[in-house]
This record gives C-alpha cells, sequence and structure tokens, in this order.
C-alpha cells in the first residue's frame, strides 16, 4: 500500500488537491489556505515527489489506485478533485475509474491526450546535477543555470533538493524513476466517460490545452467547461492565484456545472 503524505486544511466537504511534475503539496499552500475557509483541503504529495514514498513504477494508474487507497484511509466515501499538470491527469483517470468517488472534477491545465516529450533538458539537467561537489544552494543554482535560464523555473526545481541527517544535499524526489517513467507521464488517460460537473481551467499564455484537445475533452467529460486564465501561463495557480480561487469557489458552490 502506498500511504501518500498530505497535509490537512479547515473543515467541511473534502477536496483533494494535486500538484504537478517535480512540484509538491507546498506548491497549492496559499490556495489551500484559500479554499480551506469553505471545504476540508487535502493537499496530497504523489508518489516519488514530497515527503510521499517512493517507488519504481509510476503510471496514472497506479496513481488513482494511490487516491484511491488515501480516500480509504481517511474514510472519505467521495471527494472533490482538483489537480494541476501532472496531478490534473492523476485526478482525471481516478474520476474515469472511479466515477462514484468522486463529486466535482477541476483539471487546472492539462488535457487527457497524450503529450510529445518537453521535459527532456530539465531531466538531463537535474541528472547532471553533482550534490556532492556543492556547499549551498547558490552552488547548485549555478550548476542548473549551465542548463536552464529561467531563474523562477532553476528556484521552483530546487525544492526538491533538502539536506539528510548528515547536513548533505540529497534529492526528496525520486529522480531515477521518474527519469525512468517519464513516458508513462506523458501517455493519455481513458476509460469510460465520466458524467459528473467537470471544470478546466487553462492559462491563456500556456500550450497544454489547445482548442484540438476540445473533442477529448468533451468525449471523457461530457459536462466539463473549460475557462481560460487571461495572462496566465501552465502554472495558473501560482501566477493567478486570487482568480484560480475565485474560479474553484464558484465552481463547487454552484448548483450545476
Amino acid at each position: 500500500m502506498m500511504q501518500l503524505h498530505f497535509q490537512r486544511y479547515g473543515s467541511g466537504e473534502p477536496l483533494i488537491v494535486l500538484h504537478g511534475l517535480f512540484g509538491a503539496r507546498s506548491n497549492w499552500h496559499s490556495v489551500s489556505r484559500e479554499l480551506a475557509e469553505r471545504y476540508q483541503v487535502i493537499a496530497v504529495d504523489q508518489r516519488n515527489h514530497g515527503a510521499s514514498p517512493h517507488a519504481e513504477r509510476m503510471s496514472y494508474p497506479e496513481m488513482a489506485e494511490d487516491l484511491r487507497e488515501l480516500l480509504d484511509r481517511l474514510e472519505l466515501e467521495r471527494a472533490h478533485l482538483l489537480g494541476h499538470s501532472m496531478g490534473g491527469k492523476t485526478a482525471m483517470q481516478f474520476a474515469l475509474s472511479y466515477p462514484q468517488r468522486t463529486q466535482r472534477l477541476i483539471v487546472v491545465d492539462i488535457a487527457p491526450h497524450a503529450y510529445p516529450s518537453h521535459h527532456d533538458t530539465i531531466l538531463e539537467a537535474l541528472n547532471a546535477l553533482d550534490l556532492a561537489a556543492a556547499s549551498s544552494r547558490a552552488d547548485l543554482d549555478r550548476q542548473l543555470a549551465r542548463w536552464i535560464d529561467d531563474a523562477a523555473l532553476r528556484q521552483f526545481l530546487l525544492t526538491n533538493i533538502t539536506r539528510d541527517e548528515q547536513g548533505r544535499f540529497a534529492w526528496r524526489i525520486n529522480l531515477p524513476a521518474i527519469t525512468r517513467q517519464y513516458p508513462n507521464l506523458l501517455a493519455a488517460v481513458d476509460g469510460p466517460p465520466f458524467a459528473g460537473p467537470t471544470l478546466f481551467i487553462r492559462g491563456e499564455r500556456s500550450d497544454y490545452i489547445t482548442e484540438a484537445a476540445r473533442p477529448e475533452i468533451e468525449r471523457l467529460f461530457p459536462h466539463a467547461r473549460i475557462v481560460t486564465v487571461p495572462g496566465a501561463g501552465h502554472w495558473v495557480h501560482a501566477e493567478a492565484p486570487a482568480e484560480v480561487v475565485r474560479l474553484v469557489r464558484e465552481f463547487l458552490d454552484s448548483e450545476t456545472a
């Protein structure tokens, strides 16, 4: 059994929050706190991320099973689901596999179809980092800068490095498994259509949900609505947190999708 690590906020109807690739529950901390004013928010570290256990395999059916086990452990018959990117695909797969346990589904900036590989440089850079040669996070940042120009992206990626009991730098994520299993994370999700209320939130400057994805979204999620956040890129919740909170609250509070 994969006992996922989580942080709980507030009380009320349960809302599971799932982060994206190379992320953790902490990425959603400010949004989770806002949503906890009305809901019991359960922010989760997915397998091989954050404080959750490591595993050799990593696919959406397996991560959906992780989520089912978490609901069982928390004695939750049903929950709302909110997932970003990789977490959005986990949430979609769970809703397709366990529709009776899914109240409402919110997917942030990801579609159900397969994607071409687009994290190759990041994976190559992370695997090339020499943690033993670094005496500070500034050293790690300088190493990573050889591969990645974007300073904000480097800082995000470096949150996956911690210090062990001896004070040495160590990976928090299971980088070898993520690297090997990366093709599974690009794969499509599928199953019988989920007939429940569904909201897709996309960033205006992101190309993760294009108009070409609409037919597949409508096939799998016939009651889905797609909204666009102006000016936001792929990390919609970080770039426009107030708007994401507003959209989520509106959707969850509405009588119909």
